[in-house]
């Protein structure tokens, strides 16, 4: 997916970085605000145990499916292709609010029908979580593909573009196979941090005022699939506003997480453009420890890609901490 702040450009360099720094192996690795969870992801293969978490419910989804599941791929692949196959339904709530009936274009008609057709069948899998949130997550991805938007959903386009015209496409969410067991939740990372323990503790936090829960409330819709009323033009729902995303609150909230961390090695992804300055983030972090920085510069991330910026670069500084 195109998500805004994505580590998947930089997942090399992170893990590098932690592997050089800490030299655990087997390591119990916490990703506290997980987004997709591509940092879990590349140390999934070689982590004793990947503790997830994200409170946005997509997701959570994402995660419970690319860190939670760890074996028996094969026998869920046939279940994509039935998915397929189902004839589409025009009374569901995608196509009923988020289509051309609501005067909503976030999705084709038929790419509406066929999100509210296959995500009515995926709930016969809820026995099954390890199916069920595979096929979710197949679902929320392959549907993201098909969106008419601008990377995000706090808008529509007025036309569907070119890859909005396509046929929504249910492909496999595959997950890389292992032995170990892993943990995923859906909390708020400072009531979580008092639950857990490990080795190393991965803070990916928002860096601005963007609320994920509005930029990306059409995936939670679609992923919840419960009934509500959508508010306004762009049909947003009620969504979890996050203190890291405040001026006012997040150096308060940020100190809270690292005093109550059980980690030994903490690092934090930040942007040098975020609410948090780097004498903040250093303020905080040498209380509780011996701190240190690294950064990398990268290519910026465009949700508006006719957006023009007076650099196209920018850069992630990685801090970390050895806790006392």
């Amino acid at each position: 997916m195109n998500y805004i702040g994505s580590k998947f450009k930089l997942s090399s360099w992170i893990r590098e970085v932690i592997k050089n720094t800490t030299k655990i192996k087997n390591p119990i690795f916490c990703d506290i605000f997980a987004g997709t969870g591509i940092v879990g992801r590349v140390f999934k293969k070689e982590a004793k145990q990947i503790i997830a978490n994200d409170i946005e419910y997509y997701a959570y989804v994402l995660n419970r499916n690319y860190i939670g599941n760890h074996k028996d791929l094969k026998e869920k692949l046939e279940i994509v292709d039935y998915l397929n196959n189902l004839e589409p339904r025009d009374d569901g709530f995608i196509y009923n609010n988020y289509c051309s009936p609501a005067g909503r274009l976030y999705f084709s008609d038929e790419n509406g029908r066929k999100i509210d057709t296959i995500r009515s069948e995926i709930e016969k899998f809820n026995n099954d979580e390890d199916t069920y949130f595979f096929l979710l997550a197949s679902l929320l991805e392959s549907a993201d593909k098909v969106a008419n938007t601008a990377s995000v959903y706090g808008a529509y386009l007025k036309k569907l573009k070119k890859s909005a015209q396509k046929s929504l496409v249910l492909e496999p969410a595959i997950y890389e196979e292992n032995d170990n067991e892993h943990q995923v939740f859906n909390e708020d990372a400072n009531i979580l941090i008092k639950k857990i323990s490990g080795d190393i503790l991965y803070l990916d936090p928002p860096y601005n005022h963007r609320q994920y829960g509005a930029n990306y409330h059409l995936l939670n819709t679609i992923a919840e699939y419960k009934p509500f009323t959508p508010k306004g033009r762009s049909g947003l729902r009620d969504y979890f506003k996050s203190s890291y995303c405040k001026k006012g609150e997040v150096v308060k909230s940020f100190e809270d997480l690292i005093k109550q961390a059980n980690f030994r090695y903490i690092f934090l992804s930040y942007n040098n453009e975020g609410l948090m300055s780097e004498e903040d983030i250093k303020d905080i972090m040498s209380k509780y420890g011996d701190y240190s920085l690294v950064k990398k510069e990268y290519q910026r991330y465009k949700a508006d890609r006719n957006r023009v910026y007076k650099d196209d670069k920018t850069y992630e500084y990685l801090h970390f901490l050895i806790k006392d």
